[in-house]
């Protein structure tokens, strides 16, 4: 993913039933904040000249993590995610992350089902928090 593929991404990411976008980190300056702190390890998928599929995929140092994955409806079932999954984890290794994580929504049935039939490990182990430190970033869906 470049800096230039924003619009494309956007306008893929507005396609997808029960997507969140946030109006801060998911704006224009908030995703090439993100690509630029994480140069090279995030991507798209492209089909007759449109993007179809992306990734944002960051890491910390210790752990990565996959972000806003998508395919639009028309190009799944032809393993563009999984492609885009590979290629994404391989950047992260060639960084010396161990593991990579992500957050499905419990609503997202096409998702988590994908995760799970790609070998992806459902934790029941754990409990995840967050805390909103911005209140106007605001999340909509779609």
């Amino acid at each position: 993913m470049e800096e230039a593929d924003y619009e494309k991404v956007f306008e893929l990411w507005k396609t997808i039933k029960g997507f969140g976008i946030r109006s801060m980190d998911d704006s224009r300056e908030g995703v090439l904040r993100f690509i630029r702190r994480n140069p090279g390890i995030s991507v798209v998928a492209e089909a007759k000249g449109r993007i179809v599929g992306a990734i944002l995929c960051g890491h910390d140092g210790r752990r990565g993590c996959f972000y806003h994955v998508c395919v639009h409806e028309d190009f799944r079932q032809r393993g563009i995610g999984k492609s885009m999954a590979v290629f994404a984890m391989k950047a992260l290794q060639e960084e010396h992350i161990n593991k990579v994580c992500l957050i499905a929504f419990k609503k997202n049935e096409v998702g988590n089902s994908f995760w799970k039939s790609v070998g992806w490990t459902f934790r029941e182990d754990l409990n995840y928090y967050d805390f909103v430190l911005n209140d106007e970033n605001i999340t909509t869906f779609q």
